[in-house]
């Protein structure tokens, strides 16, 4: 008789937003359940504000020291590896890679795995200000990004606050974002928009966008599962 497969034990620093933390811990229940197995998840709550603060200051070393006591706890209670499931922390990614006692499942490696499989060449960026500003933190040297105009990043994220706070979008804030991404890609050529803001899956997934994009959320859960799931996943 084969022995059952056991999945690593996964810690994930959640409270970066709890919209976004509920909605990695679904997709990733999910995805065990569907395999016929029970996830190892261990979660550590952040405080968002702090993070989002020093995010905002690009204080990068001051967040990673602070994610790294998390990641600590995490390690201390048995996670074998660790996710940052949000985009604003990923500010301090390679500060916190070079502290953290665990192997991290990192956020920005996953898109840009995506990125490069797929061949796009010329994106632009949705998700909170920090993270269209800093053109997702550098995490995409290779890659063309395409600058929104000041009225644009303010309209985006304004939006973006808005699902962050609901979980939602009013189909006025959905079809506006829809437009924009149509426009953006017409007027600079673009090959995709990445959705760099978790919150985002909750209004754009597979069945409803129709435009070209890149989940990032979506793709990073998918990464997380490889890496968590023997065998691949």
């Amino acid at each position: 008789m084969n022995d059952p497969i056991e999945p690593r034990t996964l810690g994930l620093v959640a409270g970066l937003g709890v919209g976004a933390g509920i909605f990695y811990y679904r997709a990733l229940v999910a995805a065990h359940r569907a395999r016929g197995l029970s996830p190892g998840i261990l979660m550590a709550h952040a405080d968002v504000r702090r993070v989002v603060g020093l995010a905002q200051a690009r204080e990068a070393a001051e967040l990673a020291a602070y994610l790294n006591g998390l990641l600590r706890q995490l390690a201390a209670g048995g996670a074998q590896v660790a996710v940052i499931p949000a985009f604003a922390p990923q500010i301090c990614a390679r500060e916190l890679a070079g502290l953290s006692p665990l192997p991290l499942i990192g956020l920005l490696d996953a898109i840009a795995a995506e990125v490069e499989r797929r061949g796009l060449r010329r994106i632009a960026i949705f998700g909170a200000r920090v993270t269209m500003e800093t053109k997702l933190f550098g995490g995409l040297p290779e890659i063309e990004v395409a600058a929104l105009t000041a009225q644009e990043l303010d309209l985006v994220s304004s939006i973006y606050g808005q699902i962050v706070e609901h979980e939602s979008a009013s189909r006025e804030e959905e079809q506006t974002l829809r437009d924009l991404a149509h426009r953006l890609i017409d007027r600079e050529r673009l090959d995709a928009i990445l959705l760099a803001g978790t919150d985002l899956a909750f209004v754009f997934h597979p069945d409803n966008t129709d435009f070209p994009h890149v989940d990032g959320a979506r793709i990073h859960i998918e990464a997380i599962l490889r890496e968590v799931i023997p065998g691949g996943g």
